[in-house]
């Protein structure tokens, strides 16, 4: 899910950006170096594999691409087929930057593998590394505040119905949502008046592919703890760290080759967290 992409917020890619910047810095010559071993475009997760052997991956944007109707068109939102295998990496990752749908989408994976080799390269700086946890749990919210989901995300609305905490989700498709959920569903496009309403504001990576992340973290107040998770997020959180409470929740590839089968016959995240990518939370000191 996604809300409507800001109007005007002066930054637009600047976290894909910023992430970019900061991962070829650290990364050097031995990034520069890198190329791809293997890319899967699955229906869920699109995945990037570097000869490093470094993973990266983001979400499959389906919904975005409006030319997946026939084959002639279709072939038009397919990027590089064929060609992938062996392209240098940084310039697979510059699609993150100048592209939409699935290009965008394969930059996003590709630049997400080079901020793993930079995060190990480097190690934690400003932030810390916590193994096997949920980013849900890091974020400790109370009875007594108010969370703000974006997008329909199951767990986190069962949840925060365990807490008692008082909740609204934004979503375009109400139909995502299940019948004793819909008190707490709120249109997408009302995220100007419900998020400032946020004691924490819990978004997806999705964010990330459809530019409305600045939009969402813009309306937040200063003091929210905001919870970014789902594959798509970086392993490098430099971008982030600016916004103080910020918590990142992703993953990190540990068996490539089996996470590439499993997208390849059409797995989602069910099929590889904690198998094949366990998840990690990467919290400011």
């Amino acid at each position: 899910m996604s809300v409507p992409r800001p109007k005007d917020t002066g930054e637009g890619a600047s976290y894909l950006e910023r992430t970019y910047d900061a991962g070829t810095g650290i990364g050097g010559a031995a990034a520069a170096a890198r190329t791809v071993g293997r890319a899967t475009l699955g229906l869920f997760f699109v995945a990037v594999t570097l000869d490093s052997g470094h993973t990266g991956l983001c979400a499959t944007p389906l919904k975005d691409i409006p030319e997946a109707v026939c084959c002639p068109s279709s072939a038009m939102a397919m990027p590089f087929p064929g060609k992938l295998r062996g392209m240098g990496a940084l310039r697979l990752a510059q699609e993150a930057l100048s592209h939409t749908g699935l290009r965008r989408a394969l930059g996003i994976a590709a630049l997400n593998a080079l901020a793993h080799l930079a995060a190990e390269r480097r190690g934690p700086q400003g932030y810390r590394v916590v193994e096997d946890a949920d980013a849900f749990d890091i974020a400790r919210i109370r009875p007594d505040e108010t969370a703000v989901v974006v997008g329909a995300f199951g767990p986190f609305l069962k949840a925060l119905r365990g807490i008692g905490a008082r909740h609204f989700v934004l979503e375009k498709d109400p139909a995502t949502l299940r019948p004793d959920e819909m008190e707490h569903f709120r249109p997408a496009e009302s995220y100007p008046r419900i998020v400032p309403q946020a004691n924490v504001l819990l978004i997806t990576g999705t964010t990330l592919v459809n530019d409305s992340l600045p939009g969402l973290i813009a309306c937040a107040r200063p003091e929210a703890r905001v919870v970014l998770v789902g594959p798509t997020v970086p392993m490098l959180p430099d971008a982030f760290l600016d916004r103080r409470g910020m918590i990142l929740g992703t993953v990190r590839v540990t068996d490539a080759e089996a996470l590439h089968e499993v997208l390849a016959q059409g797995g989602s995240g069910y099929h590889f967290f904690g198998k094949y990518a366990p998840r990690i939370v990467l919290a400011q000191d």
